[in-house]
């Protein structure tokens, strides 16, 4: 059973930073490409970054330069770094793994930007 468990969400200032992790179980996890994805309510979900197995990332323009994707394959775990965070970054962030067969997603957890 493939499982991705989301930690490092909470309260934060407006320029503070906060680091997000997901660790993931069940699955190959170096083989895929992993991701985050962020929700605001009321509205869908849209990409934040990913990660390939090769090392490629790709970035919504809306966090560049602020936020950095990276992974640890010996521990099964992708991060998200956030930094400069912005009211508008207040979210539930999902993390996930896409297979060749099927795309997982963690329950989510929620970041919120105070000014």
């Amino acid at each position: 059973q493939v499982q991705l468990v989301e930690s490092g969400g909470g309260l934060v200032q407006a320029g503070g930073s906060l680091r997000l992790s997901c660790a993931v179980s069940g699955i190959a996890f170096s083989w895929f490409t992993v991701g985050w994805y962020r929700q605001a309510p009321g509205k869908q979900r849209d990409l934040v970054a990913t990660l390939n197995s090769r090392g490629s990332t790709t970035y919504a323009e809306s966090v560049k330069g602020r936020f950095i994707i990276s992974r640890d394959n010996a521990k099964s775990t992708v991060y998200l770094e956030m930094n400069s965070l912005k009211p508008e970054d207040t979210a539930s962030y999902y993390c996930n793994v896409e297979a060749s067969w099927n795309t997982y997603w963690g329950q989510g957890i929620q970041v919120t930007v105070s000014t």
